[in-house]
This record gives structure tokens, sequence and C-alpha cells, in this order.
């Protein structure tokens, strides 16, 4: 902090850009939601809507060649990260000219030119390959940092304490971000976990657990700068414990109001926190006008409106296709001959 109070890593250009990612990421969830709900959209969607500050805050943290991984909500973090939209778009409509080639749908999205080797709908499955990546940079001296997001319920799994432990150990430089949005599908976070603060999960294994407020997008990004910090310096890991809540259900478009006990009431007490009004406070008491969040919405509903139409025009992969990239052992002689059910 400086001597006004004010953080000293903050200035508009910054605050613009933390705006810009969220709203790019709330418009787009939200057209995605309209179009599954209108029955064009197939693909299961698991939608970001309210959790907009954590991947905002943590990738304008990030350099391009950095990695992220992700899980099944991974939308808003392939946009944080600088993914294409209308390669995000078609993707999720399952065409060929998706980001992978329309085999992977919304929960296999891939953009290794921007860092994001994959993502895995699996629970906790990334957060092993965030540390093999990281592994792989130290032996390289390359520099990279390697981020792995990942939602409450993974920490119930085996392989989100392994991996804290072999980061520790080797020092590697990944950071774990924990997206604490309190429900497990639709479970809440008090009935499966005896231990609900996460980020002392960090104390276990030696290595900083941090808890921020997930819908401030600011907070996010200062502790995002530090655990970058760390892990370029050669100090190791951080978990990071970001506390959200998503808007819409587990999986699609409806609120889910109605499943578990609690939903309904925790819907009513997260909506008035939406991540993205504070943003826009601050950057009108700087001097922002209406026209300017006027400006950036038309160009990102002309960015949207392109990339559904793209994603519309665009050829589902061809049959000849089906066996490409796939992996199968045995003898060569054996699959000769074999025959596959395609689709019409």
């Amino acid at each position: 902090m400086n001597s006004d109070g004010k953080d000293n890593f903050l200035n508009t250009d910054l605050l613009w850009q933390m705006y810009s990612v969220m709203h790019r990421i709330r418009i787009s969830e939200e057209r995605i939601a309209d179009l599954v709900t209108a029955g064009e959209i197939k693909t299961p969607c698991h939608f970001y809507i309210g959790q907009e500050a954590v991947a905002a805050g943590v990738c304008l943290a990030l350099q391009k060649n950095d990695y992220v991984w992700t899980a099944h909500r991974s939308h808003g973090h392939y946009l944080a990260k600088g993914g294409n939209l209308a390669s995000m778009l078609a993707e999720i409509y399952g065409k060929r000219t998706g980001c992978s080639k329309g085999r992977g749908g919304s929960m296999h999205l891939l953009a290794a030119e921007v860092g994001i080797l994959g993502t895995v709908p699996l629970l906790s499955a990334t957060i092993p390959l965030a540390v093999g990546a990281g592994l792989a940079s130290k032996l390289r001296h390359d520099g990279r940092v390697s981020v792995s997001f990942f939602g409450d319920g993974a920490t119930a799994e085996g392989h989100f304490h392994e991996s804290l432990n072999l980061a520790a150990i080797y020092k590697l430089p990944v950071i774990f971000v924990c997206e604490n949005n309190l429900y497990q599908c639709h479970m809440h976070i008090q009935e499966y976990l005896s231990e609900g603060d996460i980020y002392k999960s960090g104390d276990a294994h030696g290595i900083p657990g941090i808890v921020v407020d997930g819908n401030d997008v600011i907070a996010v990004h200062k502790a995002a700068l530090e655990a970058v910090r760390r892990a370029r310096a050669g100090e190791g890991p951080t978990l990071l414990e970001c506390k959200t809540f998503r808007w819409r259900g587990h999986v699609g478009p409806s609120t889910d109001i109605d499943v578990g006990i609690r939903r309904r009431d925790d819907v009513c007490e997260w909506l008035p926190k939406d991540p993205i009004p504070p943003v826009m406070k601050r950057l009108l008491d700087l001097g922002a006008t209406e026209a300017d969040f006027d400006r950036i919405a038309e160009e990102t509903l002309a960015e949207l409106d392109q990339a559904v139409e793209y994603s519309r025009r665009s050829p589902y992969p061809a049959k000849h296709e089906l066996l490409e990239h796939v992996f199968y052992s045995g003898a060569q002689s054996r699959a000769e001959g074999m025959t596959f059910p395609v689709a019409n």
C-alpha cells in the first residue's frame, strides 16, 4: 500500500482489463445459456456466471506462455487466459472448427497458443497435471508458472493432497486455485468436508494457504501476483482459496434453487455480491462514463454475434475422421476390418 491507502499495483488500465475480461465472460456465458435453453447447443455446459473475478484476477497476473489447467467449469478460465471466443463457441457446438476440433465439447477446451493444454471434467484430474507441468518448467528452467483451477469438491480427492505434497517437496512453480463456490454438485460444503477452511490444507503441506474474497477481483489479483512472484523466484507453490458462488446450477442454465435445503437462501445472499459492479463504480469514480461501458458492451456483443454465426456455419467433423487421434492397444491386424457405429 502507498501512503494514501491505495494498492501500488493498481492503475486505470488494469481496472479496465479486469472489467473487460469479467464482462466478456458474463455476456458470453449468458448467450451460451440462452442457446442451451433454446436447444441449439446440445452439449452439457457448466456455467461460470458469478465467479468471473477469480479467473480475471488470476489470469491477469500471468504471462501468455504460463500454463492454466482447469476442470468442467472452464469457459471463464479459457476466455480470461486469452482463448479465442469463436473457437470456443464452435467447440461447444461440436463443430470441426472448434478448439478441440469438435471432439470435446464444453468440458474439453484447448488453446495451447496461450498456455491452455486441456481441460478435464474428472474431479481433481487437472491438479496433478498442473504439477507435472510445473515440474517440467523447473527442469527446463523456462520460468513458466502452472496454475490449476478447481472447485471445493476436488479437495476431498486424494489427488489434491498428493499434488500439494509433491509440489511442496520440489518447490515447483505451481499455484493451486480453489474456487470455493460452496457446492459439490448439489451438496453443500458442510455436508462433505469436516474442515471447511480449505486454505488450511496449505499448512499441512508446508506451503502458504491464503483465503480471499473470490468476488473481489482486486483482492484475487493481489494474492495471485504474490503467488506468481513466489513461483518465479523458486520459492514454491501457493494455495489460494477464493470464496465465491455460481449463480446457475451445477450443470445447465437453471438456478437450481430447489435443489438442497440451503441453495435458495444462498442464491439470495450471493446475487447482490456480483463481482462486476464494484469495478464499474471504481472506474466511474476515476472518470469513466456510461458511454465507455456502452462501447465495451457493443464490441463484446458484436464479437459474440460473429462467433455464434461462425459456429453455426462451420461443418461437423467428417465420419472418416472418427478414429483420428484415438489410441487403442493390440495388434494392428486385430483392428483391421473392425466396424464402428457412426451416427448419421
